[in-house]
């Protein structure tokens, strides 16, 4: 693989540890564009993308267009069709918006661009990716660790986890797995292994894919 530039997905189940993996790929040099601050960016106050959502969800948008986030949440996670709706009005803003900053960041000399993007697939980016990077953990883990981390109870935490796709999906669908079912600085070492090996990709000494690397809890 030899090419200008690449754009390399991450994403992965909730609670999996993808957000800690986007903080070591920052520190291992690699340019990062957090999806979440680009879905709060185009849905900021009096946004156009949320005068579109008032239109579906007129009790979570005010009249001053301010999105509930919370309210929201409530909503969807509870209901697959409307959970549906919602990504299908966002995502083309999403979408236009994650375009701008690949190209601003290309622009500005970075020739690896890591997509950060828990809704990669549903929002079709991945079809922008030269590779995907997922992030998995056991059911049990993540749960724990999102309920700690939002401070969710049990059946808020189930609901997030069942409103996303199965684990067989991510592993069937990318191109290099981690398995995090350790500790920080095991999913610090995978890390600093993956940046090596996209630095690689892009420079066309390797082409590897189909990996699948545990990050596996350290003694």
């Amino acid at each position: 693989m030899n090419c200008d530039y690449l754009t390399i997905g991450l994403t992965g189940q909730t609670g999996s540890g993808k957000s800690l993996l986007s903080a070591y790929f920052r520190e291992n040099g690699l340019f990062v564009i957090d999806c979440d601050r680009v879905s709060r960016g185009v849905t900021a106050d009096g946004s156009e993308c949320c005068a579109v959502l008032r239109e579906h969800f007129p009790d979570c948008i005010d009249s001053s267009l301010h999105l509930d986030r919370k309210a929201l949440g409530a909503v969807v996670f509870s209901d697959a069709e409307k959970l549906a709706l919602l990504d299908g009005l966002i995502f083309p803003f999403i979408r236009r918006e994650i375009d701008s900053r690949i190209s601003s960041a290309v622009s500005s000399g970075h020739r690896i661009v890591i997509l950060d993007a828990p809704t990669l697939f549903e929002s079709g980016a991945d079809k922008l990716c030269t590779a995907v990077i997922s992030c998995v953990a056991d059911e049990s883990i993540r749960c724990e660790r999102i309920m700690r981390r939002d401070s969710l109870s049990l059946d808020a935490a189930m609901s997030r986890i069942h409103a996303q796709k199965s684990e067989s999906f991510f592993i069937e669908n990318s191109d290099i797995v981690i398995e995090n079912d350790g500790g920080l600085k095991s999913l610090s070492h995978a890390a600093a292994y993956l940046s090596l090996l996209i630095k690689d990709m892009l420079y066309g000494k390797t082409g590897n894919k189909n990996n699948k690397i545990k990050a596996e809890e350290e003694s």
